[in-house]
Formats: C-alpha cells, structure tokens, sequence
C-alpha cells in the first residue's frame, strides 16, 4: 500500500530566492471528509487523481494513491467537485538531501505559506532551510482539504 510520510512547517522569510522550481495548482475535492479525501488536481497543464486515507496519529503518515489523468479529464471532475477551490503556487527548494514543497496560497488563504517535506520514514532526519517556522504536521486546519471548507481568511487568530 503506498504511504506518504511528510512533514508540514508554516514559513517565514525568504524561500523564492532558493526555489528551483515553480509551478501553479489549482485543487478541488470531490470528497473531503475526514480520513479519506479524493482530489482532482490541475498542474503544469496535467491532471491528477489522488485518494488519501486518514493521517496516523501525529498526522505524518497516510496511505495516497495518485493517477495522471488527461487535462480535459480532470476539468471535467473539477466541474463534480464540491464548493470552493485551493489555488497555489508551489516553489521546490532543496535542503540537504530533500526537496521542499513551499506553497503559497491565493484567494482565501491568501497570506498562508506552508512547507513540506516528504520522508522516507517517521524517523528520517532532513535538515530545515532558514526559512522553516514552526510545525503544523498534526494540526488538521492546515490541511488543504480543509482550508477548502474553512479558509485562513476566516480564521479568528492568523499566525
């Protein structure tokens, strides 16, 4: 069974400067409920299917399942997917060993940067670029499914 193990930070400072990579997301879920989601991404003018079960219990682990699928597929399942809609920017920067995922969102969450890394194990030591702030692995507001339902916008305290 695949198994995404990543690792989820908020970012401070500077991280563009350091991409080498940089590509435009727009994400929508069919289904978003709790411990299993099913998403229809656009990237790189590319569509992707992608299923994800419920995260372990420090919210690091997960199973995800992934499928390329034609552009004019995935428009389409956007049209099925439930209200609102993730819109991002992702920069890659590598640290040591690892790429880092830096997303910027847009729209709703605007304002929001989030870091990922993924791991081959829970365990994995990675070294974290200057920009990294504090983790958000574990805490479900930070997932995109769910900034989908309840954006940063909306948030009573941002940080």
């Amino acid at each position: 069974m695949p198994q995404e193990i990543e690792r989820k930070f908020l970012v401070k400072g500077d991280y563009k400067s350091q991409a080498y990579s940089q590509s435009r997301i727009v994400q929508g879920y069919i289904c978003s409920a709790r411990g299993r989601t099913v998403r229809v991404r656009i990237r790189d003018g590319k569509g992707y299917l992608t299923i994800k079960g419920s995260s372990d219990a420090v919210g690091v682990s997960r199973y995800e399942w992934e499928k390329e699928l034609p552009l004019n597929e995935a428009e389409d399942l956007m049209k099925l997917c439930e209200p609102g809609v993730i819109d991002k920017t992702r920069y890659l920067v590598h640290s040591g060993k690892h790429t880092f995922e830096v997303d910027e969102f847009y729209g709703d969450n605007e304002g929001l940067v989030i870091a990922e890394v993924e791991l081959g194990s829970e365990d994995e030591v990675f070294e974290k670029p200057d920009f990294i702030g504090r983790e958000v692995s574990g805490d479900i507001r930070y997932y995109n499914s769910q900034l989908m339902k309840n954006p940063f916008s909306s948030w009573d305290h941002k940080e």
